[in-house]
C-alpha cells in the first residue's frame, strides 16, 4: 500500500493511493468465507456450498468491499499522521478513470482532499463594532399604547363602515341568497374599497365578487360554494349591509389594565405609560442585541479574511446531498453557506481562545427560552415550570432541534465572550432609521 501527495495550492491536494493485492487480498477472503457460512442456496445445505461457487457469486462484490476497506482505513489514517484538518472529506478525483473489478489485481485511485486555513484572530479594544441604542418615542409609545387598547377592545355596532371596519351582508343572484357572511373591508381589494367605505345598515350594492375578493379561497368561503365550482358562477350579486361593526378600543380601565398586564400590576393610566415605555425599552434592546450580533459577527469573519475551497465545497456539497440539489440550486445558495461556514471557523478558534464551553445547563435553558416564547405565540403565558422543563427536554431530544440550540447558545457565549474585549461604539438612532439598516 502506497500513498503520494502531490500539493496543488495551500488548499487543495491530491492523493494517490497503489492499492495491490496483498493490501486485501486477507480481508477478501475472511468476506468470502463469512458468505460460506451463512449462504443459503437451493441445492446445499446451509454451510456447505461451495468455496468457487462463493466466489463466482459474491467474489465481486467482497473484492469491492475489501478495497473499499483499505482505501477507508488509509485514508483516514493518512489524515491523522500528517494532522490534516479537512474540509468536508475526501473526494474521488473527477479524473479518477474507471476501475476494472473484474480483471484487475492492483488498483490506483486518486483522491482530492481540501484542508482548514488556520485561523488567527487577534482582538483588543482597537476593534470596534457599532451598537445601537434605539431611542423610545412618544409617537412610539402612543401607537403602542393604541394597538394595545385596540387588541383588547371589542366589537359593536358602527354607523358607516371605515377602512378597519367589518360589514354583515347577504348576497345574492337570482334564488341564490347567502346570508349573515362578515366581510372585513380590509379583505377587499384596493380597487374596490372605495366604494365599500362609508356604507350603512340596509345598503344595497351591484358587487363584481371576482373584483372586490381576488383570493379564491376567500371568496368561496364567503359565498358557501367549493372553490373549484368559482369559475362557472356569474360574479355579479346584490349585496344588502346588514350591519356594521367596529371595533371600540378598550377603555381605561382597571380590568382593562388587569387583562393586558395581569392582576393589579397597573393602577392608573400612569402606570399603563410607563409599562409601555418598559415594554418599549425591552423591545428594542431586543433588537439592538439582534443587530450587535449580526454586526459583530460580520466583522470577526471580515477581519479572519478565510479562503476556502471554493471549487471543492461545491463538489462535496452535491456529492454529500446525493443529487438531491443541482449544481444551479447549489450556486444560489453558495454565498450564504460559504458566510456561514466561515462564521463557524471563527467561532470554533475563539470558542478555544477564550475558553467558552456550553454546559447542559446552557442548552436546558435556551431550551426553556424557546419554548416559552412559542408558548406566547399562542397567547399562552405564565406556563408552569415542569410544562416549560418538559417541552426543553422533548426540543434537545431531536438532532436537528438540539443541534440548532446548541450553535445558538455557542453563538451566544461567543459573542459575549468577544464584547469583553472590543469596544462597543454606541449610537444612538430613531426606531425608523435603525429598521432601514442594511
Amino acid at each position: 500500500m502506497n500513498i503520494t501527495q502531490n500539493r496543488i495550492d495551500e488548499l487543495n491536494l491530491e492523493l494517490t493511493l497503489e492499492i495491490t493485492k496483498d493490501d486485501y487480498s486477507d480481508r477478501r477472503k475472511k468476506r468470502l468465507n463469512a458468505q460460506k457460512r451463512t449462504a443459503e442456496i437451493k441445492g446445499f445445505r446451509k454451510g456447505m456450498v461451495p468455496m468457487g461457487l462463493i466466489e463466482r457469486i459474491y467474489g465481486q462484490s467482497a473484492l469491492v468491499d475489501s478495497v473499499n476497506d483499505v482505501i477507508s482505513e488509509s485514508l483516514n489514517n493518512f489524515i491523522k499522521e500528517n494532522n490534516l484538518k479537512v474540509i468536508g472529506e475526501p473526494l474521488p478525483a473527477e479524473d479518477q478513470p474507471k476501475t476494472d473489478w473484474e480483471n484487475g489485481n492492483d488498483f490506483t485511485f486518486k483522491f482530492d482532499v481540501a484542508t482548514a486555513p488556520e485561523v488567527n484572530l487577534e482582538l483588543s479594544k482597537d476593534d470596534e463594532v457599532p451598537y445601537y441604542e434605539i431611542e423610545v418615542t412618544d409617537q412610539a409609545k402612543k401607537e403602542m399604547k393604541d394597538n394595545l387598547l385596540k387588541q383588547y377592545g371589542s366589537l359593536e355596532d358602527g354607523e358607516a363602515a371605515g377602512e378597519e371596519d367589518f360589514i354583515i351582508a347577504d348576497f345574492e343572484q337570482g334564488e341564490t341568497k347567502v346570508e349573515g357572511t362578515y366581510v372585513a373591508l380590509r379583505s377587499v381589494s384596493d380597487a374596490v374599497r372605495p366604494t365599500f367605505i362609508g356604507l350603512k345598515k340596509d345598503a344595497v350594492l351591484d358587487v363584481n365578487v371576482n373584483e372586490a375578493f381576488t383570493d379564491e379561497t376567500d371568496r368561496a368561503a364567503m359565498l358557501k360554494v367549493k372553490k373549484e365550482e368559482l369559475a362557472g358562477l356569474d360574479p355579479m350579486f346584490k349585496m344588502t349591509v346588514r350591519n356594521v361593526k367596529t371595533f371600540v378600543p378598550a377603555p381605561l380601565t382597571q380590568e382593562t389594565f388587569d387583562k393586558i398586564f395581569g392582576e393589579g400590576a397597573v393602577k392608573d393610566e400612569a402606570g399603563f405609560d410607563a409599562k409601555i415605555e418598559e415594554r418599549l425599552k425591552a423591545e428594542y434592546v431586543q433588537e439592538s442585541e439582534f443587530r450587535f450580533s449580526k454586526d459583530l459577527k460580520d466583522y470577526l469573519v471580515n477581519k479572519a479574511n478565510i479562503a476556502l475551497p471554493e471549487k471543492f465545497l461545491k463538489r462535496w456539497i452535491y456529492v454529500v446531498n446525493e443529487g438531491k440539489f443541482s449544481m444551479e440550486d447549489i450556486e444560489k445558495e453558495f454565498d450564504l453557506f460559504l458566510a456561514d461556514y466561515r462564521w463557524q471557523m471563527v467561532r470554533g478558534n475563539l470558542m478555544e481562545k477564550y475558553g467558552v464551553k456550553v454546559e447542559q445547563a446552557d442548552l436546558l435553558a435556551s431550551a426553556k427560552a424557546f419554548a416559552a416564547y412559542q408558548f406566547a405565540m399562542y397567547g399562552i403565558n405564565n406556563v408552569p415550570e415542569e410544562q416549560l422543563e418538559s417541552y426543553a427536554q422533548t426540543i434537545l431530544s431531536q438532532e436537528k432541534e438540539s443541534r440548532r440550540v446548541l450553535e445558538q447558545v455557542e453563538d451566544q457565549k461567543t459573542v459575549a465572550a468577544v464584547r469583553n474585549v472590543i469596544t462597543l461604539k454606541n449610537t444612538a438612532i430613531s426606531v425608523e432609521k435603525f429598521r432601514e439598516l442594511k
